[in-house]
C-alpha cells in the first residue's frame, strides 16, 4: 500500500474583536472548490493534538485548526468562556477569515461546541464530523467522567501526554477545571436537532469515555446522522489513529459533495 501524502501547516494569528486567535493552517495547494475543513479541539488541549489529522487532510482540503480562546496560543480571557461563548468565538473567527460552508470536525468537547454553534450559526456549516462526542447524558458527573478518562488514557499514544502537559500549563488548572464543569452542565443532546446538515459521528471501538450506546443515541438525534466505528480506536482518534480517522473523514466529505452535486444536477432549470 502506497503511503499517503502529508501536508504542511503554518501558524497564523488573527485579531477577532478583543481577542487574538491562533490557528494552524495548511499551506498545500488543493483542488479548486474543495470545502474548507475546520478542526475543533477538545477540553483544554489545543489544536496541537489535531496536527496528525490536519497534515493528512491538508493535501486534499484547505485545513484550519484554531485554538479556542483560553487555550493554546490564543488569548486568555479573564472570564472562563462557557460552551455557547466558545461557539460564538469560533463563529466570529470564521467570519473574520471569510470562510463559508465549512466542514466542522470536532473531538470530545469540540463536538459540544459544534452542536451549540449549529443553534445560531448553521449557515456557516456544510457538514460536520463529531468524533467521540461528550458528554454521555447517562454519566454526567465529574467522578464518572474522570474515571472513564483514566481508563481511556491507557489506550492513547504515549506522546499525547506531552501535548496535554503543554496545553494544561498554558491554560492553567483553574481554567481547565471550570471549563470541565461547563462541559458537564452542557446538554448537547438537546441541541443536536439544530445540526441540520450531513453529520458523521465517529467512535473508537475502545473509547472508554463514549460508549457505543451513547454514540448511537447521538446519531439518532441528528437529522442527517450516520455512525462510523474505528476498530481498536480510543477516544482521541484524531491523534492516536489518524490514518483511519482521516480516511473516514475524506470518504464522508466526498460522499457529501457527490450527494450535493447529484441534487444540483437533478434540480429543474429555469426556476
Amino acid at each position: 500500500m502506497s503511503q499517503e501524502p502529508i501536508g504542511v501547516l503554518r501558524s497564523r494569528w488573527d485579531r477577532v474583536g478583543e481577542m487574538t486567535i491562533h490557528s494552524r493552517v495548511s499551506t498545500c495547494p488543493t483542488v479548486p472548490g474543495a470545502p474548507v475543513i475546520v478542526l475543533v479541539h477538545g477540553l483544554v488541549i489545543s489544536s496541537l493534538y489535531m496536527v496528525p489529522t490536519a497534515v493528512r487532510l491538508a493535501p486534499f482540503f484547505p485545513v484550519f485548526a484554531p485554538d479556542l480562546p483560553g487555550f493554546g496560543r490564543s488569548s486568555k480571557p479573564e472570564t472562563v468562556l462557557r460552551i455557547p461563548e466558545l461557539a460564538d468565538a469560533l463563529a466570529a473567527w470564521i467570519e473574520t477569515l471569510g470562510l463559508r460552508q465549512v466542514v466542522l470536525v470536532g473531538n470530545s468537547l469540540g463536538c459540544q461546541v459544534i452542536a451549540d454553534f449549529a443553534t445560531r450559526h448553521l449557515h456557516y456549516i456544510r457538514a460536520a464530523v463529531l468524533a467521540g462526542p461528550t458528554m454521555d447524558c447517562n454519566a454526567r458527573t465529574a467522578p464518572r467522567q474522570i474515571g472513564r478518562w483514566l481508563r481511556d488514557w491507557t489506550r492513547e499514544r504515549p506522546s499525547l501526554a506531552a501535548a496535554h502537559a503543554k496545553d494544561y500549563y498554558e491554560a492553567g488548572l483553574s481554567r481547565a477545571w471550570e471549563t470541565f464543569q461547563f462541559a458537564l452542565q452542557d446538554r448537547m443532546e438537546e441541541k443536536l436537532s439544530a445540526l441540520r446538515v450531513p453529520t458523521l459521528v465517529v467512535r473508537g471501538a475502545h473509547d472508554a469515555i463514549v460508549p457505543q450506546g451513547w454514540a448511537e443515541e447521538v446519531t439518532r438525534r441528528l437529522p442527517q446522522g450516520r455512525l462510523a466505528v474505528i476498530p481498536g480506536g480510543p477516544h482521541v482518534v484524531n491523534y492516536t489513529t489518524p490514518i483511519e480517522f482521516t480516511r473516514i473523514v475524506r470518504g464522508f466529505v466526498h460522499e457529501v459533495l457527490d450527494e450535493s452535486g447529484s441534487r444540483e444536477d437533478a434540480a429543474p432549470s429555469g426556476a
